[in-house]
C-alpha cells in the first residue's frame, strides 16, 4: 500500500518496516532526505526510473480511474497534521550531496532548493490524499501556482544541513494549498531561511480532468487562522487575475505613470513624438533582455512523463538572476519569489525557449519577468507555458528601466505591480 505519510516525524522505533528512510537515518532518529522523497512519488504513481518502463507504467494508469470517487463528499476529512512532512538535505555532513547544491562563490544553487520544494509540495499533497485501501493512488497531482516564496535570510550556507516542513493548510474540490518552511542549521540551532505557498491541483490517472481531494477539517485556532488565510490567498489570486492587464486597462494612477514616462523621454529640442532621448542612468527595456534554450530530455521527466516543473523554476531562475546580474553590475541576492504560474506542461522533447526581462526597478531592487515557451519546429508555432517573477536586490542602486512601447509599458506596469506585493507582504 502506498503510503506517503511514513515520512512524518515520527521516532524511529515507531516507524513501520516499509519506512523508505535508510536504516541508518532509522537509527539516529533522522527524517528522510529529497532522494527518499522523490523515490516515494515513484512508488505512489507507479512511476519508474528506467525510460521504457516509465512509458509503460503511465499508460497502465488510466485503469485506475475506477477508483476515484464521483464528489468531494465521498471522501474523509483529514487533519492537517495528517500531511506534515519534515525533510533533512545533509549539506553539512554529506560532500557528494553537497557538489550538486554548490556555486562557484561557496553558496548554494537556489535553483536546486526550487526543484527541492516543488517535489516535497507533491508529497504533502499526496499524505493529504493517502487512501491506506488503494495500493497506488489514482491521483495524478501537480502544481499549479507558485503563490508566493519570502526569503527570510539572503544567505544559504552550504555546508550547513537544511530543514524542510511543511503540511496542506487549504483545499478546494481538486486544488490544495502547501506551506512549507525552511530552515538551516548554524550556531548550534536551527534558523528560518524561507517560507513558501504552493497551489497543487488533482487530475485524473490520465492527467485530462480535476478529481476530487479530501476535505481539510481544522483543529484549533492557529489551523483555523491558516485555513482563513488559504481563503484570502484564493480571493486574492482571484481578484488579480480579474485586474489582470491582459483583460482590462490600466487604472488611472498607472495610466498617469506611463505618461510621464513617456514625457520624460521627449527631445525637447524636436518637440516630436517619435523622437525618444533616454534619461539620465536609466536603461530602455528592450535592452534588458537575456534569452535561453532548452533541448527538453527524458531526464528532466517527472513522475508523469512530463518535464519536471522545478526543473522547469531552477532554470527559469538561474536566467533571470544572470539577467539582474548583468543589469545591476553585481550578485543579486533573492528577495522573493512571485505568483510563478503553470499554463501548460512541457513534454518530453520540446524545444523550450526562455526568455527574461528586467521590468521594473527603484532603488537597489531589479523585477525580473521570465516567460517560457515550447517552440514546434515542424509547425513553428510557439505556446506558453510559464510565467516567472522574481524580486532580486543589488548591494547598490540600479539604473531606471524605460519602456518604449505600449506594450514593454503594460510589462513595468505588471512588474510594478508584484513588486509592490512583494514589498507590502
Amino acid at each position: 500500500m502506498f503510503s506517503p505519510r511514513l515520512l512524518s516525524l515520527r521516532p524511529a522505533a515507531s516507524l513501520p518496516c516499509r519506512s523508505f528512510c535508510s536504516a541508518a537515518a532509522s537509527r539516529r532518529g533522522l527524517a528522510p532526505d529529497m532522494d527518499q522523497v522523490r523515490n516515494r512519488l515513484r512508488e505512489i504513481v507507479g512511476a519508474s526510473t528506467n525510460w521504457s518502463d516509465h512509458q509503460q507504467a503511465m499508460a497502465e494508469r488510466v485503469s485506475l480511474s475506477s477508483m476515484l470517487v464521483r464528489s468531494q463528499e465521498e471522501l474523509p476529512a483529514k487533519r492537517m497534521k495528517d500531511s506534515f512532512l519534515e525533510v533533512h538535505l545533509p549539506l553539512g555532513s554529506e560532500p557528494a550531496l553537497r557538489e550538486k547544491y554548490l556555486t562557484y562563490h561557496n553558496t548554494v544553487r537556489f535553483g536546486r532548493i526550487l526543484e527541492d520544494l516543488d517535489s516535497l509540495a507533491v508529497l504533502i499533497s499526496y499524505s493529504h490524499t493517502y487512501n491506506p485501501a488503494l495500493k497506488r493512488s489514482p491521483l495524478s497531482i501537480v502544481t499549479a501556482l507558485v503563490d508566493k516564496i519570502d526569503m527570510r535570510q539572503q544567505v544559504v550556507y552550504p555546508d550547513c544541513d537544511i530543514k524542510f516542513t511543511g503540511q496542506v493548510t487549504w483545499v478546494g474540490r481538486s486544488s490544495i494549498e502547501a506551506k512549507m518552511h525552511m530552515s538551516q542549521y548554524r550556531d548550534g540551532a536551527y534558523a528560518p531561511v524561507l517560507d513558501a505557498t504552493f497551489v497543487m491541483v488533482a487530475r485524473d490517472p490520465g492527467n485530462k480532468r480535476a478529481a476530487f481531494v479530501n476535505p481539510l477539517a481544522p483543529e484549533g485556532p492557529v489551523e483555523e487562522k491558516l485555513l482563513q488565510e488559504g481563503e484570502a490567498n484564493k480571493s486574492r489570486r482571484v481578484e488579480l487575475s480579474t485586474a489582470s492587464l491582459l483583460k482590462v486597462a490600466p487604472t488611472n494612477e498607472e495610466q498617469k505613470i506611463i505618461h510621464d514616462l513617456f514625457l520624460n523621454t521627449l527631445d525637447a529640442n524636436t518637440v516630436s513624438f517619435r523622437s525618444r532621448v533616454l534619461p539620465p542612468n536609466s536603461v530602455w527595456m528592450e535592452d534588458a533582455k537575456l534569452k535561453g534554450l532548452e533541448i527538453c530530455h527524458p531526464q528532466q521527466r517527472n513522475i508523469f512523463n512530463r518535464i519536471f516543473g522545478g526543473f522547469l523554476m531552477r532554470k527559469a531562475y538561474e536566467l533571470g538572476w544572470a539577467n539582474a546580474c548583468s543589469f545591476g553590475g553585481c550578485r543579486p541576492s533573492l528577495v522573493a519569489v512571485d505568483d510563478i504560474l503553470f499554463q501548460k506542461p512541457v513534454e518530453i522533447g520540446s524545444l523550450l525557449m526562455l526568455s527574461s526581462q528586467v521590468c521594473y526597478t527603484q532603488g537597489k531592487y531589479i523585477q525580473v519577468r521570465v516567460h517560457s515557451e515550447v517552440f514546434d519546429p515542424l509547425t513553428r508555432q510557439h505556446s506558453t507555458t510559464n510565467i516567472f517573477h522574481y524580486t532580486f536586490a543589488s548591494d547598490r542602486d540600479v539604473p531606471s528601466i524605460v519602456p518604449r512601447t505600449y506594450g514593454e509599458s503594460m510589462l513595468y506596469l505588471d512588474g510594478k505591480r508584484h513588486f509592490n506585493q512583494t514589498v507590502e507582504s
